[in-house]
């Protein structure tokens, strides 16, 4: 079985475009409520809940974290910025896992993954701070054999192979999505090979998720835009559903 983790940061997307100067992220007037629509997706069978909590705040907040650690009941994954301020407030609110994101303000999502080989060192230490938490601590790297080995050597113990470059080839020709699908297949190989548990996640939809889901090793899935895409016209619980029954048919 392949496990499913549900990113809610669009609800929270919908809720800032109308309320972000609202002091309230819940009650009122104010909604959606992302906290309220991860229990509907863990009571479809989500095996856990993901949140960015990113630096500009532009969808999670600090609250929904907080209500989210304290309401769900299967696991809490919380991607951040490998920086002091969101490992000390990762340490302090205690995810059952997070999983370390580069960030840009400029992006829209998050777009490819973490250089380890460009910051070893201050990957490596969050790694050992949040472990010594009882954390564990994912990687969110492309499919490249340094990165792979890299996570490996800073002793993360997870990694989230990026597949949003697979997802975007996946329309555009059959030998670039081969090619990629490739790349994907040897990162999961050599990860699994170095002792890594292998998750992924970007851009995988219901189109793309049989072929995803034989992915050698795949340990669990993080899938957010698509699954909320498809609740504006199925409601959330449905939308998980099919898609685990997809995942694992």
């Amino acid at each position: 079985m392949i496990l499913l983790g549900v990113n809610v940061d669009h609800c929270a997307t919908l809720r800032q475009a109308r309320y972000r100067q609202n002091s309230r992220t819940v009650g009122g007037p104010v909604e959606p409520d992302a906290v309220a629509l991860a229990l509907l997706c863990e009571r479809a069978g989500a095996d856990g809940i993901t949140v960015h909590l990113r630096e500009d705040r532009r969808h999670i907040q600090d609250r929904d974290v907080r209500r989210m650690r304290e309401a769900i009941s299967t696991r809490l994954n919380l991607e951040m910025a490998c920086t002091p301020a969101m490992i000390a407030y990762a340490i302090e609110v205690k995810p059952d896992s997070v999983c370390l994101v580069p960030e840009s303000r400029e992006e829209v999502t998050t777009e490819g993954g973490l250089d380890i080989t460009g910051r070893r060192e201050r990957v490596s230490a969050a790694v050992d701070r949040l472990s010594e938490a009882g954390i564990v601590t994912s990687l969110f790297i492309d499919p490249e054999e340094k990165q792979i080995e890299m996570s490996s050597q800073v002793r993360a113990p997870w990694i989230e192979l990026h597949t949003g470059a697979y997802a975007n080839a996946y329309y555009v020709s059959p030998a670039q999505r081969a090619d990629e699908w490739e790349r994907l297949r040897r990162g999961a190989i050599l990860a699994h090979s170095l002792g890594l548990t292998v998750n992924a996640g970007h851009g995988i939809n219901y189109v793309n998720i049989p072929e995803v889901r034989i992915l050698p090793f795949v340990h669990e899935l993080n899938i957010g835009h698509s699954i909320i895409g498809r609740a504006l016209f199925t409601g959330i619980e449905e939308a998980v559903r099919e898609m685990k029954a997809r995942m694992n048919p």
